[in-house]
């Protein structure tokens, strides 16, 4: 039997650090003769080792990061095991009151609980408020535009005020969005960008409903914003998430939607140019319609064929605890406890931390389905055929609702 402990993570520098952090206290505490062993995968070879390839069913990992958007496909293979269990004999400190209920909802069905909320962070406006409210720029803008300058409310003030700060001969950019095709950062764009117009992903059924104005606005925005040079940062389409937030840390970037986590990235890392300057907004909707928020979590699971079961079990519960969550916050991740949101060291580091409690109030999931990767998947492809200038919008539309609905044939699970 192998004796290193085998950790499956997405990788993100703050990630690893508080993993092998939290395994130093927990190895201190219970001599487990075990080396931890912190594999990192970018998000498509991560997803490929641990379904594809089986390793959490044939024990190549004993703990796994989970991305939400994998649960109900974690469960139909019979990849990590039930936690109910072992949450019975020994639960979590707090737990279940200690997490917000969004965090609890998706990794628990028919009375089993998969894994256990380790990073979160909804979707944001993120922005400078030394470029907002310097009152130079604020003159400037009023007298180009009529209005005050502000954090934009609106999609079409979005478009106008990302113009207004696009500076490419000092290296300041209006916005930036994670435009690179990994089936998850344009797909989370459209669903904001459909949601916040007032439309919906699926109908009544349960079903891939594409053919909306709703969904065609959203494209039409999306390509007028990633296709605008005098808006966007240029390298838009090689970024994820996380290299448009190191983007926005390098003082790149005016204003974005994207994580929490890079919000509180950009104001805690030792070399960012941003630090004290960042501050967060509603995300910007329709003419007619409300602001609303994604929410997308890792968890962290065991895999059905790690020989150290009740050790995982142990370490993630460890993980779980106050002072941990804090470790992880305090790494640059995004910890999810209630206690850590609400801590006063936390919101002196950060000073926008407590508002995660508000965010959470306002924010949406998607729909637990087995074939969510395909649809998002069917999406992205669907986004970067939406990027070429004379693309036909509504046929391209026609051509992925179609495709969606053989896809969805059964509804949501």
């Amino acid at each position: 039997m192998r004796k290193s402990f085998r950790i499956a993570v997405r990788q993100f520098g703050p990630f690893e650090s508080a993993l092998r952090k939290q395994w130093e206290k927990f190895a201190a505490r219970t001599n487990p003769d075990l080396t931890l062993e912190v594999v990192a995968m970018d998000l498509h070879p991560l997803y490929r080792c641990l379904f594809e390839e089986k390793g959490l069913k044939q024990g190549h990992f004993d703990v796994a990061f989970l991305n939400t958007d994998w649960l109900a496909l974690a469960d139909r293979q019979n990849a990590v095991l039930d936690l109910t269990p072992y949450l019975k004999r020994n639960s979590p400190q707090d737990y279940p009151d200690g997490w917000s209920e969004s965090l609890l909802r998706l990794q628990s069905a028919d009375d089993r609980v998969i894994g256990l909320p380790y990073h979160d962070g909804p979707e944001t406006l993120i922005f400078r408020k030394d470029l907002f409210f310097d009152p130079a720029e604020q003159s400037a803008y009023f007298s180009l535009n009529g209005r005050s300058l502000q954090p934009p409310t609106t999609w079409t003030e979005f478009h106008s005020v990302a113009r207004f700060f696009q500076r490419p001969k000092s290296n300041l950019y209006g916005t930036a969005f994670a435009a690179f095709p990994d089936g998850h950062n344009t797909v989370y764009d459209f669903v904001l960008q459909l949601w916040s117009r007032g439309g919906e992903l699926f109908d009544e059924r349960g079903k891939l409903s594409l053919l909306t104005r709703q969904a065609a606005d959203a494209l039409t925005f999306y390509r007028s914003m990633i296709l605008d040079s005098c808006a966007t940062h240029p390298d838009c389409r090689a970024f994820d998430s996380v290299k448009s937030g190191l983007a926005f840390a390098r003082g790149e970037v005016a204003m974005m939607v994207n994580w929490f986590g890079f919000a509180a990235m950009a104001q805690t890392m030792a070399d960012s140019a941003v630090k004290d300057c960042v501050d967060l907004a509603p995300i910007p909707h329709g003419e007619d319609s409300l602001s609303t928020s994604l929410n997308i979590y890792w968890l962290l699971a065991i895999g059905t064929g790690s020989p150290y079961a009740d050790i995982s079990y142990e370490f993630i519960r460890h993980c779980m605890t106050p002072e941990m969550d804090k470790l992880l916050t305090l790494e640059g991740a995004v910890g999810c406890r209630k206690s850590t949101w609400n801590d006063p060291e936390v919101n002196g580091v950060i000073p926008f931390y407590c508002r995660l409690g508000q965010l959470h109030e306002n924010a949406r999931e998607l729909p637990r389905m087995e074939v969510w990767p395909q649809i998002a998947s069917l999406i992205d492809e669907l986004l970067t055929q939406v990027l070429q200038p004379d693309a036909p919008i509504q046929h391209l539309l026609e051509e992925a609702h179609a495709k969606g609905k053989s896809i969805t044939a059964g509804g949501v699970d």
